[in-house]
């Protein structure tokens, strides 16, 4: 107790004393003196509000997620026991930190050892042979363990168990096969074959998707083309239990695709398919174009949204049915039992759709939360979502690079803050007579689905800006308009129709799923019709997207003012990402391909190959709505047998040379040349060759000064699983391109005959 007399502290957030006049040092001291330590005690107040109890624990799936974003960061594969007991070195240290104030950095210091470990024990466990060059005619048997039903081919995943092909002994595990459509064979079968295989694709600039990590994380070595007729043999074994269990699935799901194709044709039929079985590929590009620009392409990926809304219908109506019986509804948790059923009704929609990566996140997601609901806690909670990005991440850490994982939780932590902190702000005020009448009239709800969908589409934006370069200016739009059919139509529809399939009566549900199908592609049409509905992008690097994670993270964890400084960095890494300067050279990695861009400012396409998805993947990039095989692209560009020339902006050459008989006169006219073969030491152009491309990959040159600074696809010298170092990566990379003069020619030291006399 204060003493009499005593001034008494203050229990306001911001001061400390009782306010009032401070004193005067010597009548010296600014009007304002007082500000400065205001300010600086109210930091601290909200510093000390975000590192209260229960603050730490979404942070720690970031710190973790850090991890793993340096594992992949990495040139060379870590050693696993070196990492794993570094790990666990620095996880006893937080423990027995716990009670110190030095819990909490050393706590994110143990999460990122932690993410670093599990990414390298991951690659260590699933660690598989891949291919390294091409082999043209190799004979291959094994189990057909997936297959995907296309638009133009199919394809298949080949477990090999037998492989021969001419000089080389290389054995590969799985391949990836593509074949003409309608000749894929059942999954199951055991089968006999010729193929061409090719490398796991590479990264086709700097910067850009890397497949070939992808496939490796899939245990697949390699991908290419069946040639010649698929025989189908006795198998030596049985091939296991998951195979087994895999044609059974396939067989459900080709059962499904059956029963929806009698009722429903074309894009409706595969779409139906795409939402309860996860093929997506029958779908026809012009479909497939506008659901993406007009920013309904999530709804044909099993995500959150779809578990989300299987669990859902499920919860409710074995809830409703439950409590139409008087003694269950009394004496017992129905709602925990239909919590439990809406568990196990994901948990089949997860196996009927093909268990990918994506849709175990979002499995996990929707668990954590019914199991939160059976446990009697919280179920839409900040802790919700970090226990299930743990979970995922544990499971599967390579889904932290791929855009589905990065996408699908930023929405959910924009939803999340939403839920916790919008939600309250906005609804708190006390109801009057004009409010009820628009909560009457769904007011209320017509207002959470437009936060929702705002919320979710501007967290998902500077993912989509670097992974596909563009945005969905629409995508709200889009969203309203469709997302409610989808949710009360579409998707119930499916699930009855599920439901009714073995009883023969499902040919009403699938005919209502294609009146909602027919209008959210129709949406979907009106929408990436509008103008300006294709929000094109140019490339940035991973520096602008990580900040700009950062401030959405920062924006969506924090409770107090603090947050706003996420929106600072985040507007900070929008200017980042806008001011990055496009390559004036784009090489594809085999030489075969170059793009220079000219003095229109566009690209303009050397190649002496088809190539359309490589074209494809540079115009997007450069933000360039030209299409691949646009007769734009060869403007400006002469050809002949022996190779291609084109210009730069500021008018120099630059060449492609085919044949080695062009490349002298390459040398003396080009600025810079690219060639199959070893250019001579005497060439005064700039070179890039096949051995700089086999080091480093896919080139990406700027103008810097009167030569070019270099970017490459693979760091120099880097050897992880799923691009392994070739022959000659320990030597120099190119890292800039100066011209050089060219070397002195010995001069010819025979006289001529008229100058020779008698005496020589």
């Amino acid at each position: 107790m204060a003493e009499p007399g005593r001034p008494v502290r203050s229990q306001s957030v911001v001061g400390t004393w009782p306010v009032g006049r401070p004193a005067s040092a010597g009548g010296l001291a600014p009007a304002g003196s007082g500000l400065w330590p205001a300010i600086v005690e109210t930091l601290r107040e909200w510093g000390r509000a975000e590192a209260g109890a229960g603050r730490l624990l979404p942070w720690v799936p970031v710190a973790f997620g850090g991890g793993i974003a340096l594992y992949f960061a990495a040139d060379h594969e870590p050693v696993l026991w070196v990492v794993a007991a570094t790990a666990i070195a620095l996880a006893l240290g937080a423990v027995l930190l716990r009670r110190s104030r030095l819990f909490a950095p050393a706590i994110m210091i143990a999460a990122v050892a932690a993410g670093f470990a599990v990414a390298t024990w991951k690659t260590a466990r699933i660690a598989h042979t891949v291919l390294a060059k091409p082999l043209y005619s190799v004979s291959l048997s094994g189990f057909v363990e997936t297959r995907d039903i296309r638009e133009r081919t199919d394809r298949f995943v080949l477990r090999v168990t037998a492989m021969e092909a001419q000089r080389s002994d290389i054995m590969l595990e799985r391949v990836r096969l593509s074949v003409r459509k309608g000749t894929a064979p059942e999954v199951g079968s055991f089968v006999q074959l010729k193929a061409r295989l090719m490398p796991p694709i590479s990264p086709v600039r700097p910067g850009s998707y890397d497949f070939s990590r992808d496939m490796f994380f899939q245990g697949i070595g390699a991908s290419g083309f069946v040639m010649g007729a698929i025989a189908a043999s006795v198998p030596p074994d049985a091939g296991g239990l998951r195979l087994r269990y895999a044609a059974f699935m396939q067989g459900l799901r080709d059962a499904i695709d059956a029963r929806i194709r009698a009722t429903l044709e074309g894009d409706n039929r595969a779409i139906a398919t795409a939402l309860l079985t996860g093929r997506r590929d029958a779908i026809t590009t012009p479909v497939n174009d506008a659901m993406f620009v007009s920013g309904l392409g999530h709804v044909l990926s099993i995500s959150g949204y779809h578990m989300a809304v299987v669990a859902g219908v499920v919860f409710f109506a074995v809830r409703a049915l439950l409590a139409l019986i008087p003694g269950l509804a009394v004496g017992f948790a129905i709602k925990k039992w239909s919590a439990a059923a809406a568990l196990v009704a994901a948990a089949f929609y997860l196996l009927l759709s093909g268990a990918e990566v994506a849709t175990q996140r979002s499995f996990f997601m929707t668990a954590v939360v019914l199991i939160a609901v059976m446990v009697d806690r919280r179920a839409i909670t900040f802790r919700t979502l970090a226990v299930a990005a743990l979970i995922v991440l544990a499971v599967a850490p390579e889904s932290l690079v791929h855009p589905s994982f990065q996408m699908s939780f930023a929405a959910t932590l924009g939803l999340v803050a939403l839920v916790q902190i919008g939600m309250p702000n906005l609804f708190a005020s006390p109801d009057h007579s004009a409010t009820a009448r628009i909560a009457m009239w769904g007011g209320r709800e017509i207002a959470m689905l437009f936060l929702a969908s705002l919320i979710a589409g501007l967290a998902t934006t500077p993912y989509a800006a670097f992974h596909f370069h563009r945005v969905t200016p629409y995508g709200v739009l889009a969203n309203l308009g469709a997302m409610p059919v989808v949710s009360a139509l579409v998707m119930p529809a499916g699930l009855l129709g599920l439901i009714a399939a073995p009883f023969g009566l499902d040919g009403v549900f699938w005919w209502l799923m294609g009146i909602g199908i027919d209008w959210m592609v129709a949406v979907s049409r009106w929408v990436a019709a509008l103008p300006g509905a294709v929000g094109r992008i140019p490339a940035f690097g991973i520096a602008p997207l990580i900040a700009a994670s950062l401030g959405i993270i920062v924006m969506g964890l924090l409770r107090t003012p603090l947050r706003w400084a996420g929106a600072l960095v985040l507007a900070g890494a929008i200017v980042w990402a806008l001011g990055v300067r496009q390559p004036d050279v784009l090489i594809a990695g085999d030489g075969q391909s170059v793009a220079v861009r000219g003095k229109d400012g566009q690209l303009h396409l050397i190649s002496q190959r088809k190539d359309a998805f490589l074209a494809k993947e540079w115009l997007a990039a450069d933000a360039d709505s030209r299409q691949a095989g646009s007769a734009a692209l060869s403007e400006g560009v002469s050809c002949d047998e022996s190779g291609c020339v084109t210009e730069l902006a500021d008018g120099r050459i630059v060449a492609l040379a085919l044949r080695i008989d062009a490349l002298a006169d390459d040398c003396s006219r080009a600025a810079l040349v690219v060639a199959a073969r070893p250019a001579p030491p005497d060439c005064a152009a700039m070179v890039i060759d096949r051995q700089h491309l086999a080091r480093q990959g896919a080139l990406a040159l700027t103008r810097y000064g009167d030569g070019f600074a270099v970017q490459p696809a693979k760091a120099r010298g880097a050897n992880r699983p799923w691009s392994p170092a070739v022959a000659g990566d320990g030597e120099p990379g190119l890292t800039t391109l100066m011209p050089r003069s060219a070397a002195p020619r010995s001069r010819d030291a025979t006289p001529s005959e008229t100058d020779l006399g008698d005496e020589d």
